[in-house]
């Protein structure tokens, strides 16, 4: 087949058309969730702990093929950096830094959608014995989802919860501090860890965070994937995605400490790897999908 080359204008307009087309078909996908909220039950398998191993080494294998830490590299890390400059000029900002950061832990299932759909068609293209183009188009095919609109409404549900956590934790500093602010990052860092008032602030605002997390977690674990993959409403993705959790605690709570630990780990060189971590675990949430909920028919999904 002869290749062609297209003039930028005419690129663009198509480009624009698949854009718009693909929200046309999320506002369909909307008004179809709203009476078509739960679906056949999707059946939900045991795991155990060693195969979170497997997950993150097939998360680690995607992520080296697609190579989206560049994504992340170019996105992600100046957003974070603008973030710590702002709170060094608006010290009243300071206390949100680490709650900001940390609630990447709830958004994270919704901002891995893109990343779980590159796996995904890198796993079909394996099935169907097709050259992989490993290219970052293939997570565009997200707009074209049958599913778009429960993702966009899943995902708007996530956006709320990680706005509400970041009121919480600014309640939680003022109330115990009272309305004196920190004057400098030096004396934020000085109160939180020498004064008893810095103490509580630590172990309250983990613990509240820490069910932020944990409700994300369980209602999402595997919601998303299940959305991208199989033709079910919103309400059967969740519910697998809460079966699943109950049904294997062990792992998921494993699960959730590799997440925490690889996001305080990726955090603490200044952020910067988090550009590795976040999309590694990306990748991995997807096979941990395929190991939670068992194909039944691979050949039709």
């Amino acid at each position: 087949m002869p290749q062609i080359i297209r003039n930028p204008v005419e690129w663009v307009v198509d480009e624009l058309r698949e854009v718009a087309d693909g929200f046309g078909q999320a506002s369909r996908s909307v008004q179809r969730n709203s009476t078509h909220l739960f679906s056949r039950p999707l059946m939900v398998s045991r795991i155990s702990v060693g195969d979170l191993k497997e997950v993150l080494a097939k998360g680690f294998d995607d992520f080296m093929a697609y190579r989206t830490d560049i994504i992340f590299l170019i996105v992600v890390y100046p957003i974070i950096s603008l973030l710590v400059i702002a709170a060094s000029f608006r010290y009243e900002l300071i206390p949100l830094v680490f709650p900001i950061v940390s609630g990447s832990a709830i958004l994270g299932p919704f901002v891995g959608v893109f990343l779980y759909e590159m796996s995904r068609r890198r796993e079909l293209n394996f099935e169907r014995h097709h050259a992989d183009s490993h290219s970052w188009a293939n997570a565009l095919s997200v707009i074209r989802s049958r599913n778009l609109g429960a993702i966009m409404i899943l995902g708007g549900m996530l956006v709320a919860m990680y706005l509400l956590w970041l009121a919480c934790a600014w309640f939680i500093y003022r109330a115990i501090t009272g309305p004196t602010l920190a004057e400098t990052v030096g004396r934020f860092i000085h109160d939180l860890f020498l004064t008893e008032a810095g103490w509580w602030l630590i172990g309250i605002g983990c613990g509240v965070g820490f069910l932020f997390a944990v409700v994300a977690l369980v209602t999402t674990v595997v919601a998303f994937p299940i959305l991208l993959d199989r033709d079910v409403g919103l309400g059967t993705a969740v519910q697998t995605s809460v079966r699943a959790a109950l049904t294997n605690p062990v792992p998921i709570a494993a699960w959730g400490l590799v997440v925490a630990g690889g996001l305080i780990v990726g955090a603490i060189p200044l952020f910067i790897g988090l550009v590795v971590v976040m999309p590694v675990l990306c990748h991995a949430t997807w096979h941990l999908y395929r190991k939670l909920v068992p194909r039944q028919n691979p050949a039709r999904e």
